[in-house]
């Protein structure tokens, strides 16, 4: 069984939206109020070397899928690895290796698969969706000391269990990577 790992930029209070830009008032935090420190970031490329695959939702999609083909030298391994997109709209992916997935079940399905992990990145609701399902097997989250008291959340209170921490560190500009095991 393949291993589903949610990966996030997290605020203080739970928010993971617009990390990078997007409609968020004060979207692109990370950048905006967080000074830049190389090795914070090092999970980010070691998810790239792991993951086997990534699965988003069709908002996140449609943000990643214009940008990160012309990214060759950022995201070479994601842009080469299968994509799956869960949406019950879109019908024709352009990037590529993309395949729709229409439902949870079928990710479900997707994971009893052989093969190295699955990574989901942004994509709130479906990340939401996913750890209600139970499909979720770790969290890899850099926690930003930033509040913002709105956007999306990871969680939405309606997830329940218990996590273990498998893996810690803290940076000088006070990002704070966490890396959760989902407890069975």
């Amino acid at each position: 069984m393949r291993t589903l790992i949610v990966t996030e930029f997290i605020t203080l209070d739970g928010i993971i939206d617009s990390p990078g830009g997007g409609d968020h008032p004060r979207a692109g935090w990370t950048f905006t109020e967080v000074p830049f420190v190389e090795e914070a970031y090092e999970i980010k490329g070691r998810e790239q070397q792991e993951a086997g695959a990534m699965l988003l939702g069709r908002v996140s999609y449609d943000e990643f899928a214009p940008v990160w083909p012309s990214m060759e030298d950022e995201f070479a391994e994601y842009n080469a690895m299968p994509k799956y997109v869960v949406s019950s709209t879109l019908t024709d992916p352009e990037w590529n290796n993309t395949t729709v997935l229409r439902s949870l079940d079928e990710v479900a399905e997707l994971k009893q698969g052989d093969g190295a992990p699955i990574i989901v990145h942004a994509s709130a609701t479906l990340a939401q969706g996913l750890a209600e399902a139970g499909l979720v097997d770790r969290y890899h989250l850099l926690v930003f000391p930033v509040v913002l008291g709105e956007g999306k959340r990871l969680f939405n209170g309606r997830e329940q269990g218990a996590l273990k921490l498998v893996e810690h560190e803290a940076y000088s500009n006070g990002v704070v990577k966490n890396v959760f095991d989902v407890v069975r």
